[in-house]
């Protein structure tokens, strides 16, 4: 993680963990923006303002936060409470300015929560009682649960396009790493690059037609701004409504369990061991100021550690911070200057696709390797990993079947004896976000049986665990690493 490549091939190997997550980046503000009705003008400003947030927050991550080498960025866990914002708004007869203003306030405050989760050691104090048992689940389904995207099931998907983008990288990243050093290093960069520039020609040929998937159009390119204004409050003062914070808060709650299970992923793939209860404290509190600053730039979404990011470093090999901090500065470019943003936006949407299948499916198997540390052969465990999957995976389906936060919340409120208060807004809004995140849904149920079904430590991984996990006193904070320095200094014999 303390690597320092030199400039130009930190530069390459920035670029390559930010298009990693280019789909994402681009694909919740254009939802958004759909969603809202924004025109093309504020559309294209907030696909900048995505990125600046992403670079910004990602440098306070990497610098003054968790220090670990993991892009920030915007949260599909916020996006969904966001559209119900949007939607209880239009039926009011609200326009774009004041939906974006009030998905501001609501993730502003969102925001601040999440910073006295982190700074109070919330996740800290749980992570002594969460084990292998619970982070493997939580893990394997943050990859699990995102195999449903667009990028990759889309009805007209191009599978042809999005097949060959995965056999790029696999060929790549493991049958040519050893012959160069430069497809060890960029086998995400060189396999999406070659299929985009494959894709671009099919296009100019009248191969594919505009409207189909795989057609690129690079016209937009030369349509786009050369500087595109992003600035603190642009779209006008927050607003701050009660119901829309408590849905915000949900998706918060939600990405703190999905940052979470990140975290002891980066650390596990940088060859590192478990993140202490202080440094994972750290990193949520620093995700709280990044929804903080995303709210008052606004974005109308959050910030969070980016999975995306995780499944490049297992497939590279790369995790260095100053890598990620590059690829950081990056973005903020890219924020700037119209156009740069226009030419990622012309990736197309298979070949997203096909990075979507390399990086996720790395990012569960990684999740599936905790298990080393525990006794398999007992079958309590085998019973709690295989529950926790499963229910991480079938009920943010029956979530997500039920169509909206309000007919979830009715549904509720039907429940004999206990529905008056599950029909509640803030505890339907509430399970609502939080049952249609599979990794939340998983890490709850495992939680909760790994600590209340019988079973000794050593068997649970417990033991093991406690022996790879850092001790706190090894993660220095910015302060430790700047100020007490500076204490022994002052106090070293000879000092003035």
């Amino acid at each position: 993680m303390d690597d320092k490549p030199p400039l130009g091939e930190s530069v390459l190997l920035g670029v390559q963990h930010y298009l990693t997550m280019i789909g994402a980046n681009i694909a919740i503000p254009l939802v958004l923006a759909g969603a809202m009705g924004m025109p093309a003008g504020a559309t294209a400003r907030l696909i900048g303002t995505f990125f600046v947030v992403s670079g910004i927050a990602t440098l306070a991550q990497t610098t003054v936060g968790n220090r670990y080498p993991i892009v920030q960025g915007g949260t599909f866990s916020m996006l969904a409470p966001a559209l119900a914002i949007v939607g209880v708004l239009q039926t009011s007869g609200a326009g774009w300015e004041t939906m974006i203003l009030q998905l501001q306030g609501a993730v502003i405050v969102a925001g601040v929560a999440e910073v006295l989760i982190g700074y109070f050691g919330v996740m800290g104090w749980l992570k002594r009682h969460m084990g292998p048992i619970v982070i493997a689940p939580v893990i394997a389904l943050i990859g699990l649960s995102l195999f449903n995207v667009p990028q990759i099931t889309a009805p007209d998907q191009n599978w042809w396009l999005a097949g060959l983008t995965v056999a790029l990288i696999v060929l790549f990243s493991q049958y040519l790493k050893t012959s160069h050093r430069a497809f060890r290093l960029f086998p995400v960069l060189l396999g999406l690059v070659t299929a985009w520039l494959l894709a671009a020609g099919l296009s100019v040929a009248g191969v594919y037609s505009p409207g189909t998937a795989g057609y690129v159009d690079f016209s937009q390119v030369f349509e786009a701004q050369l500087f595109v204004p992003i600035y603190p409050f642009q779209w006008g003062t927050p607003m701050f409504r009660g119901s829309f914070v408590i849905g915000m808060f949900a998706g918060m709650l939600a990405s703190v369990i999905e940052s979470f299970g990140d975290y002891h992923s980066v650390a596990r793939m940088a060859g590192r061991g478990a993140p202490s209860a202080r440094r994972i404290d750290h990193g949520i509190g620093m995700e709280g100021l990044g929804n903080l600053f995303a709210g008052i730039m606004g974005t109308g979404n959050g910030s969070t550690s980016y999975t995306e990011n995780v499944g490049a470093i297992g497939i590279t090999g790369v995790a260095s911070r100053y890598v990620v901090q590059i690829g950081a500065i990056v973005a903020i470019v890219v924020g700037y200057v119209g156009f740069v943003g226009q030419l990622f936006a012309t990736i197309p949407t298979p070949i997203v696709g096909g990075l979507f299948v390399a990086m996720f499916g790395q990012i569960a198997a990684v999740g599936l390797s905790q298990l080393k540390y525990v006794d398999l052969d007992e079958n309590r465990n085998i019973f709690i990993v295989g529950l926790a999957l499963f229910a991480g995976l079938a009920i943010p389906n029956y979530v997500s079947a039920v169509g909206s936060a309000g007919a979830f919340q009715t549904g509720l409120a039907n429940v004999a004896v206990v529905g008056p208060v599950l029909g509640s807004e803030f505890v339907a809004q509430t399970l609502y976000v939080i049952g249609g995140t599979g990794m939340a849904v998983g890490g709850i149920v495992a939680f909760f049986l790994d600590n209340t079904v019988p079973g000794s430590r050593e068997e649970r991984g417990l033991t093991a665990w406690e022996d790879i996990t850092e001790d706190d006193s090894e993660f220095r904070s910015f302060w430790d690493r700047h100020v007490s320095d500076a204490d022994a200094e002052e106090r070293a014999p000879g000092a003035d």
